[in-house]
């Protein structure tokens, strides 16, 4: 199983305090590290500006960005169809978490755990 995270997940897991390290020791022994994150989660979680965006920089230099190419954003699509529910980056997240059998690190387990519903194979972890 692998890891996927949106952009709450990025959040979460980019903080530096004691809690985050243990809980990606945590995730590491339980080998769901590095994380997968789609291209367009970076869209909603950086900013452009270095400063800002440094301590999500620091974790997505460890993650695996996973590129959206058109049969994934096609899949995103249907989702979203679907359950005409979350954005379209949303939609991609969890498209992306069914090629991978994985859990979702997420902070808005609602649009997503609607997506969830219809997709297979993925589970959400709350941040």
């Amino acid at each position: 199983m692998s890891l996927v995270l949106d952009s709450g997940g990025v959040s979460a897991l980019s903080r530096r305090d004691r809690q985050t390290a243990a809980r990606i020791a945590r995730l590491r022994q339980r080998g769901l590290w590095p994380p997968i994150v789609p291209t367009g989660v970076l869209v909603e979680s950086l900013t452009g500006h270095g400063a800002r965006d440094a301590l999500d920089n620091h974790l997505l230099r460890l993650s695996l960005i996973h590129p959206l190419d058109e049969s994934l954003a096609r899949r995103a699509a249907e989702l979203r169809s679907r359950t005409r529910a979350g954005s379209a980056v949303d939609a991609v997240v969890v498209a992306t978490a069914e090629l991978f059998e994985a859990l979702v690190v997420t902070g808005d387990a609602g649009d997503l755990g609607r997506l969830v519903d219809h997709a297979s194979g993925v589970a959400l972890l709350h941040a």
